[in-house]
């Protein structure tokens, strides 16, 4: 049993198409939290990545064996025995069921932002595989997180890396501290 005073495991995955600025806020995330980071674009075979290069989207086919190593970085106790946080796009509902079965205590950040700001994002970085030309692909396959899925945050991506970053992470320790003193009780 974990001491009242002790957070609970974090396992956090920061979700959204891409452009959002997942891999910034993991990142921050990550150093504000003290764990670990997993950028899952990382843990993509080179096929997956060849595609999405050419401009092909991927099938759900493509998608599940990523997933499952997705989930694995995120069960992963001996690596990350305090926690992680990986940057995943997990864009529908579906993907996050998978990765929750993986580890059951995760919680999710959605940013979320406006089309044309992403866009603009994604044009304007470098050396990045995935091509502007497939957000319309990402934005039709995202399901938005509801009030059905209470284990999600969400930030507006027009806010500062850093303020996303604070704010989250405040509520993420507070949400670890939360379930710990319900272990506890």
């Amino acid at each position: 049993m974990q001491h009242p005073e002790q957070p609970q495991r974090l396992s956090v995955v920061v979700m959204g198409v891409s452009g959002t600025g997942k891999s910034s806020v993991a990142a921050g995330l990550a150093q504000t939290l003290g764990v670990p980071w997993v950028d899952a674009d990382d843990l993509h075979v080179p096929e997956a990545v060849a595609r999405m290069r050419a401009g092909l989207p991927l099938s759900d086919e493509d998608r599940w064996p990523w997933l499952d190593r997705v989930g694995a970085s995120l069960a992963d106790c001996t690596a990350a025995p305090r926690g992680v946080v990986v940057a995943c796009s997990a864009l529908r509902r579906a993907y996050r069921d998978r990765l929750r079965a993986a580890s059951p205590e995760l919680q999710f950040v959605f940013l979320d932002g406006s089309p044309a700001l992403v866009r603009q994002r994604m044009e304007q970085r470098t050396g990045h595989y995935m091509p502007p030309a497939l957000l319309d692909s990402q934005l039709k396959t995202l399901e938005r997180p509801d009030a059905s899925e209470p284990d999600v945050l969400h930030a507006d991506i027009a806010v500062p890396v850093q303020q996303i970053v604070a704010g989250v992470g405040a509520r993420l320790v507070q949400r670890s501290k939360d379930a710990s003193m319900k272990v506890s009780a």
